[in-house]
């Protein structure tokens, strides 16, 4: 097991695509009118690809079409205060492909846009995850695991 040197403990690109295709909820980082700009979104992780349903011609999908984003999933447990975060970057481009466009419609992807909306597709270029423990399994930053 890894840890960083504030003690989260580091979690690997197979652990990190694991959580984001447990979650259906997430934050993507765009630039619009060169501003930064944060939106939760329903996402469905589809292989190694993030899909978004969004409006057809909204600002999201405006936003979206052949750039390179960021995209957030988090956990957190107020009891023991513990959690997760996962943040991908990568490049969002809207699938235009008939037999792609076809078989992600068949998939379980939530949104809030209305039906006809576009589907975009962000890689995962760049994957990492932390994870902050519950306090008795937490590490002290320098020291190689949980019993040092």
């Amino acid at each position: 097991m890894e840890f960083d040197r504030n003690g989260l403990r580091v979690l690997d690109r197979a652990e990190s695509l694991r959580r984001l295709a447990g979650s259906t909820i997430g934050r993507v980082g765009v630039s619009s009118r060169a501003l930064p700009v944060v939106l939760p979104v329903n996402f469905l992780l589809d292989g190694e690809r993030i899909l978004i349903r969004t409006g057809r011609g909204s600002k999201l999908s405006a936003a979206l079409r052949e750039a390179v984003v960021s995209f957030e999933v988090d956990d957190f447990d107020p009891v023991d205060h513990s959690g997760w975060s996962v943040v991908v970057t990568g490049t969002s481009h809207l699938i235009q492909d008939v037999d792609d466009l076809r078989r992600v419609d068949a998939l379980p992807l939530a949104h809030w846009a209305p039906s006809d909306g576009e589907i975009v597709a962000i890689s995962t270029e760049m994957v990492s995850g932390r994870e902050l423990p519950a306090p008795g399994q937490r590490n002290r930053p320098g020291r190689s695991g949980p019993s040092g």
